[in-house]
């Protein structure tokens, strides 16, 4: 029986990845910070009702120390590089604060090739693929990459293109043996297993929390936290996803206002709070040559959001469950039994 390790169990989308590989009947060892948080996972299993709970195990580790990762590899055949580091949105150093999601990664690759590890895969980010797109005409696929210098490049997306670049080198290296691949999600929502919210959860707070008078008429692609659990694995099990990029999106793409339409129908108790109006597009240029908030937005309303997903079809045989639309109800149902309405 296979056994994987998933790090940083704790999280939104490591929930999901632990129970899907539980219910699939494979041994299952996690990492986290510290013993009392696996009373934290194992509950989330409970009440969700997973089996096989027999085959889920702990080990302590953090991205920050080389501390127990040895351990946590030990016999284990395939990983899953889940866990990032906490990122403060605007920190006084940039480069520091970009340092520990590259050096974290880093970490657990060595640690997996030390370990005589078969598979890792790498769970990368949409912004180290799509940002630089600016041409209309092109779709986005895998074969694009990020540039680090994009003006209006939040540090967050640029931390996760750097950090998946210094994956590549390492991989790259003419002595390297461990087998890779990158899923690159785009904004994760869907179902929650427990109270612990992807922060792509926020994009649907700020529009129902009263803080915005006007939406920005920025387009975003989504995609199910349960279709990227499946993509992690469908990416171990194929051979023919070593070394390769997977971008995780769901078809098509929705504007925020559209997004303020489904919330004001699925849960119109919030209606008052939504905008009612749209920022106009010249409004959003004006303010990116003053605000950094407002720059990152220019940027997105400039990216194309046209992306293709063709490739996680066709090698690996995957399908997302349901639209945009779909995904929304769900994220908004778990918000409200979350209490976060």
């Amino acid at each position: 029986m296979t056994h994987y390790l998933v790090t940083g169990g704790t999280g939104f989308l490591s929930a999901h990845l632990i129970a899907q590989l539980l219910t699939q009947g494979a041994f299952v060892r996690t990492t986290v910070r510290s013993l009392e948080k696996s009373d934290q996972v194992r509950q989330t299993m409970v009440d969700n009702h997973i089996p096989h709970l027999d085959r889920l195990s702990f080990a302590v580790a953090d991205l920050n120390t080389d501390a127990g990762w040895a351990a946590a590899m030990a016999d284990i055949e395939g990983v899953f590089s889940v866990a990032s580091p906490v990122f403060m949105d605007h920190p006084q150093d940039a480069a520091a604060a970009m340092r520990p999601a590259i050096d974290g990664v880093q970490r657990v690759i060595k640690a997996a090739q030390a370990a005589g590890v078969r598979r890792l895969v790498m769970t990368a980010n949409f912004g180290a693929v799509g940002f630089s797109n600016l041409d209309p005409q092109h779709v986005t696929t895998e074969a694009d990459w990020t540039d680090p210098d994009q003006p209006g490049l939040s540090l967050y997306e640029k931390s996760k293109l750097l950090a998946e670049k210094a994956a590549w080198q390492l991989i790259d290296a003419p002595d390297n043996h461990l087998e890779f691949a990158t899923i690159n999600p785009v904004a994760i929502l869907g179902p929650a297993l427990s109270a612990h919210l992807s922060g792509s959860f926020s994009i649907l707070t700020n529009l129902m929390n009263g803080s915005l008078k006007v939406v920005p008429p920025i387009a975003l692609n989504i995609v199910d936290v349960r279709d990227v659990a499946k993509l992690h694995i469908l990416a171990m099990q194929t051979p023919a996803a070593n070394h390769q990029r997977f971008i995780a999106a769901a078809d098509g793409m929705i504007s925020m206002p559209q997004m303020a339409a489904v919330i004001r129908q699925y849960v119109p108790t919030v209606a008052d709070k939504l905008p009612r109006h749209t920022l106009p597009v010249w409004a959003l240029h004006l303010a990116a040559h003053f605000n950094r908030t407002a720059k990152e937005g220019d940027l997105l309303l400039r990216v194309n959001h046209h992306v293709s997903n063709q490739k996680a079809r066709t090698v690996l045989g995957w399908e997302p469950l349901g639209s945009i639309q779909d995904t929304l109800q769900t994220t908004l149902a778990s918000m409200a039994h979350y209490g976060v309405l």
